[in-house]
């Protein structure tokens, strides 16, 4: 059979996808209703949902309407669907918007594996309710309380992604400067090195460490985050935290980049067995 090869949906068509499958789950309604009340074919539907055809713009439109979408959801979805052919994205931090639409979170919960190199944090998804807090108030000293317990709850609830029937498979790696580091105090860093000693138990969570005593590595310019999919046709994806906003690479060059870049952490950090057993003595300096 012969035909024009489909191009792989790109990272913002993706999102667009997750975030109107989201909005229609919120708003209670099947594909029919919605065909039934907008008027947009159901073929058309199911593929502006499976990330497999960009919808138009007034067709995009419509279902925000009938979704009662926010005036920030709207300006958002909108600007990812007149870029929905470009790879890359930079997506600019809005506060306005709940923790639960962030970008990272919904590729994070459809992710078959993540691999997180960490230099300075412990990974959101190992981080223990009273480190998560510290981590906050320290990183964004001007957020009211309200907020910080917002992000707060939404950083544990993504851990539910380590326990679902078919768990997120979790690499992470850490430079033992993220467990030295004193983040809400000794008895805060106690209970966080205690709980990874924990995680590192679980057959879908591999840890490692990379001793201070290694010296320079590749780590040292970035923290950043490789995820893939159950689905073979959805690319892979690489995520960096920038102070301008959420980083996503989808090029095959950038993947391979951070790919070997992680392979070579994997080599210069201790073993999973070695990598428990200096969380151990952290865990006994910590209690002191």
């Amino acid at each position: 059979m012969s035909g024009k090869r489909q191009n792989p949906p790109t990272v913002r068509l993706r999102r667009l996808a997750a975030e109107l499958r989201l909005l229609r789950s919120q708003a209670d309604l099947t594909r029919e209703e919605v065909t039934a009340q907008t008027g947009v074919n159901g073929v058309t539907l199911y593929r502006i949902e499976k990330a497999i055809s960009r919808p138009q713009k007034r067709t995009l439109q419509a279902l925000l309407d009938l979704y009662g979408a926010s005036e920030a959801q709207r300006k958002d979805l909108l600007a990812l669907q007149s870029r929905s052919q470009d790879q890359g994205w930079l997506r600019p931090y809005h506060s306005e918007l709940p923790e639960e639409y962030t970008a990272y979170i919904g590729f994070e919960a459809e992710a078959r594996t993540v691999r997180n190199y960490e230099s300075l944090f412990v990974p959101g998804l190992a981080q223990t309710e009273r480190y998560a807090r510290a981590v906050i108030k320290g990183v964004l000293p001007t957020a009211n309380q309200e907020d910080v317990e917002r992000r707060v709850q939404a950083r544990i609830e993504r851990q539910a992604v380590l326990t679902k029937p078919e768990p997120l498979q979790l690499w992470a790696i850490m430079d033992e400067a993220a467990v030295r580091r004193m983040v809400g105090g000794r008895e805060v860093m106690a209970e966080q090195a205690r709980h990874l000693c924990q995680l590192a138990e679980e057959p879908q969570v591999t840890l490692q460490l990379i001793p201070l005593a290694k010296g320079a590595h590749p780590g040292m310019t970035g923290s950043f985050v490789h995820m893939d999919f159950p689905d073979p046709q959805i690319p892979e994806l690489v995520y960096v935290d920038t102070p301008a906003g959420d980083l996503f690479l989808e090029s095959e060059t950038e993947i391979r980049r951070y790919k070997s870049m992680f392979e070579h952490l994997q080599a210069v950090a201790l073993d999973p067995g070695e990598s428990v057993k200096l969380l151990g003595t952290v865990c006994a300096g910590q209690s002191d």
